[in-house]
């Protein structure tokens, strides 16, 4: 599972490479790891309608690296379950080390 193949470190921001799932049960990121895709997924409750999935990811991304959501933009696909995301304020070490964790705890 090579999950860092979704994060880009671009200097002053990274980007991560996310696959969505709306409407789920429960929130959860991350939720897996899609190889193929090479796209870390998150499950969202919110239906994705008038943005409440949007807003409920960013949220959710704000909660797991301790950000202000103001630190965090939908770069692509904010109609899409395939979206990029770039966070300022976070360097690509504490992203990935964060991440790590949360993938060593799933398998």
């Amino acid at each position: 599972m090579s999950f860092e193949n979704s994060l880009k470190d671009k200097g002053d921001s990274i980007t991560i490479d996310l696959e969505v799932t709306p409407g789920a049960k429960k929130s959860c990121f991350p939720g897996g790891y899609n190889q193929w895709r090479e796209r870390i997924e998150i499950k969202l409750t919110a239906a994705a309608q008038k943005g409440k999935a949007n807003n409920e990811l960013i949220e959710t991304l704000a909660d797991f690296f301790k950000i202000n959501t103001s630190s965090i933009s939908i770069r692509s696909g904010a109609r899409s379950t395939k979206k990029t995301i770039e966070i300022t304020d976070l360097d690509y070490s504490k992203a990935a080390g964060l991440l790590r964790e949360c993938f060593e705890n799933i398998s």
